[in-house]
């Protein structure tokens, strides 16, 4: 019997042990009926079926061995694409959703092969089509499956963060109060306006962590574009660097007015962090510059240090999300200003959404630099 008339025939008996199998993937099977842990199964054997039954050629043989084989119009998704998806959403594991694959794929041949006997050479090219076709389907389980784990880690974080605005925006308030109190002494404020601190500090970071769940769910990153004068934006910023780092010193150089239409908290948030990320890598008393500069149709923000340089290695995808800064060849930080390495790539993405782009030069002669060009005249999206 040729191996697409036996699925055929023996359906129930290779679902049948194939639920056993399924059935033993705990924790995730032990919630789920017959049904839901045949769920997709009996779609994927016809598919495999009708396959065996249809010419290919040497190229689509190739193709489908490397699991490249014909794909859905991405108007619904194919039956191993469903079965991938809800496998994530029901807890399993990638290494339980390959060792189904295993399964069926051993319960087929087993199965299969008691009934043939001997193979004979039309069997054994059977035999190759069938394991070509489980391996396209494994492969289109295996990437919805990790597409679906990866878009609900990152709700989740989205979801995290969201709500922890809340508790530590009220650690921030009641310990600003405390520190501008008269009732307490004068080391109790202190150690209060230090909470303030680290409480605004965390709450930043959260914003960090927002932004960057928004952009890698597709919504982007949004701004809202005004007419802004640059000028008054970095001087801002370097002023509260200075405020919140003592001992940090930044200079600017400002120029001619630099006007053009920009969301101006979303670029301040870029300077803040790149010129933070400046002072933390510079030595004891260094002075960080800032230089801005612009014709008629685009601004350039120059930030440069001193200290430590990035290493050429780690200069390409700099921008890279969750890049440590213990990664990029500098001295790290455990202080208030260590984050969780996201500033980088929120500031790269905030100045995309305007149009412009970063680029760094570092190296242990000149030191680093950080450029930001911006067009002063750039349609935005308002999310």
């Amino acid at each position: 019997m040729r191996l697409h008339e036996f699925i055929l025939t023996e359906f129930e008996q290779i679902l049948t042990e194939w639920d056993s199998f399924a059935a033993t993937c705990a924790p995730a099977s032990i919630t789920m009926d017959i049904e839901a842990l045949r769920d997709h199964a009996r779609e994927m054997l016809l598919v495999i079926a009708k396959d065996l039954k249809t010419d290919q050629s040497q190229f689509q043989q190739s193709e489908k061995s490397k699991g490249r084989g014909p794909v859905s119009d991405g108007a619904e998704l194919t039956a191993a694409e469903e079965h991938g998806a809800e496998r994530a959403e029901s807890g399993f594991t990638a290494v339980q959703l390959g060792a189904e694959y295993r399964a069926l794929r051993a319960t087929v041949l087993k199965l299969w092969t008691r009934e043939c006997g001997t193979l004979e050479a039309k069997d054994i090219a059977d035999l190759i089509r069938f394991n070509e076709a489980i391996d396209q389907l494994l492969a289109e389980s295996v990437s919805e499956f990790n597409d679906s784990v990866e878009d609900a880690k990152e709700l989740f974080l989205a979801i995290v963060g969201h709500d922890l605005r809340s508790p530590i925006g009220a650690i921030y308030t009641t310990a600003l109060l405390m520190s501008e109190s008269d009732r307490m002494d004068q080391s109790h404020r202190v150690q209060a306006a230090n909470i303030a601190r680290y409480a605004m500090r965390a709450t930043q970071m959260v914003g960090d962590l927002l932004d960057f769940t928004r952009s890698r769910l597709g919504s982007g990153i949004p701004v809202h574009a005004v007419e802004v004068d640059l000028r008054s934006v970095v001087k801002d910023v370097a002023e509260e660097v200075m405020a919140a780092q003592p001992g940090s010193i930044v200079q600017f150089e400002l120029g001619e007015q630099q006007v053009g239409q920009w969301d101006e908290e979303r670029i301040s948030q870029v300077l803040t962090n790149l010129v933070c990320n400046a002072v933390e890598h510079s030595g004891p008393g260094d002075t960080v510059g800032i230089v801005l500069a612009g014709d008629s149709e685009n601004v350039e923000v120059r930030i440069h240090n001193h200290g430590a340089a990035i290493r050429p290695d780690h200069l390409d995808g700099l921008f890279n999300p969750l890049k440590q800064s213990t990664s990029l060849g500098r001295s790290s930080s455990q202080g208030p200003n260590s984050n969780l390495g996201l500033g980088l790539y929120i500031a790269e993405r905030i100045v995309d959404a305007h149009g412009g782009h970063i680029a760094v030069e570092s190296s242990e002669e000149q030191g680093t630099t950080f450029t930001v060009r911006l067009p002063r005249r750039v349609p935005v999206c308002e999310a």
